[in-house]
């Protein structure tokens, strides 16, 4: 039973992960000292995607889940088993790694503009 509930709490926290990864700029808008924090998530998370890099979560659900007797994720991850074909259709990965990266790329633009606002206005000031 706890090693049921880990894996589950495991999977919870690595869709929590994967969630802030994606919003984790728009966070930092209303709290830019975590942008740090987003930056580094955003690089973990997308070099599990394109290089490969082994996740310690999935290293620990598949752990947990072996424990409670159950069979672990398969070899292609967290995304694969959870997301993909399920929230989006596996034909539209590309796309949607796409648009995550637009994403992305917005909230920091965002952020840059609203930083760089705030010390010009203080500034002029």
């Amino acid at each position: 039973m706890f090693f049921r509930l880990l894996a589950d709490v495991t999977a919870g926290v690595h869709f929590l992960f994967v969630a802030y990864v994606v919003v984790g700029g728009f966070i930092a808008w209303r709290w830019p000292r975590t942008i740090w924090l987003h930056l580094a998530a955003f690089g973990w998370g997308f070099s599990t995607v394109l290089i490969g890099i082994d996740c310690p979560l999935t290293d620990l659900e598949n752990w947990s889940r072996r424990q409670a007797g159950e069979a672990g994720l398969p070899p292609s991850g967290f995304i694969d088993h959870y997301i993909t074909g399920v929230i989006y259709p596996e034909s539209a990965l590309e796309l949607v790694r796409a648009l995550v990266a637009v994403v992305v790329v917005i909230s920091w633009i965002g952020l840059w503009l609203r930083t760089s606002r705030r010390r010009h206005g203080a500034a002029s000031t």
